[in-house]
């Protein structure tokens, strides 16, 4: 099956993704709870279905064409260049899309990590940079990078249906974490929720998020 799909059968390609993306994955999510656990676990297996169809298998083309009939005809392992019959230039304008989310992303998660590692060695509550913007924002750009490179650029079954439950899952040990927070901080971290979104910034302050993704650490 794969030898008539364009862009498969990569083996090798999808080892080294899988193996940096979960590295970045751990690196600044450091989960140490049971339920970080859990919750990284499921972003490592979108990480690994997504890279294992992205360069290896395409299990969700084989499926369009094996029970829904997608034609068979310039077969390309990328879903929005097979649906649209748009080819290698849906690839890369797909690509391009995906890319600036996740880079977006990327950006969000490791600033998010870097501004809250300060405060912690400070004993402080984190309520500058991203986290003037919304209570979360590692979690945010998780999202974002996960959209960008699940669903704009390499869309899968798999990718797209689990991309919701990552935010559900992230929405509840957010929620979980907060309640932790309140009891250190009490009536501070009250008021700084009231006034700070949880995760998706107010209209008119998403340029600022993307801008404040790309201070440079000794900025924060």
């Amino acid at each position: 099956m794969t030898e008539g799909i364009a862009h498969s059968g990569a083996w090798g390609i999808a080892a080294i993704m899988i193996v940096l993306a979960s590295w970045v994955l751990y690196r600044y999510l450091a989960p140490k709870t049971w339920r970080e656990w859990a919750s990284a676990g499921v972003v490592q297996a979108f990480i690994i279905a997504l890279y294992a169809e992205m360069y290896g298998f395409p299990l969700t083309i084989y499926l369009l064409v094996r029970f829904f009939g997608l034609d068979k005809h310039n077969l390309n392992a990328n879903l929005w260049s097979s649906l649209l019959g748009i080819g290698e230039t849906g690839m890369m304008i797909s690509m391009l899309l995906g890319y600036a989310f996740l880079f977006v992303g990327i950006g969000l998660f490791i600033q998010g990590w870097r501004e809250l590692y300060r405060a912690h060695r400070q004993g402080r509550l984190a309520t500058t940079g991203l986290y003037a913007l919304v209570r979360h924002p590692q979690y945010t750009g998780l999202f974002i990078g996960l959209f960008g490179e699940g669903v704009v650029h390499w869309p899968t079954l798999f990718s797209v249906g689990l991309f919701p439950v990552i935010v559900l899952v992230y929405f509840l040990l957010a929620r979980s974490e907060e309640k932790r927070v309140v009891e250190q901080f009490g009536k501070e971290y009250r008021a700084y929720q009231r006034q700070v979104p949880m995760f998706f910034p107010r209209m008119g302050q998403w340029r600022q998020l993307v801008e404040r993704s790309n201070v440079n650490e000794e900025d924060v």
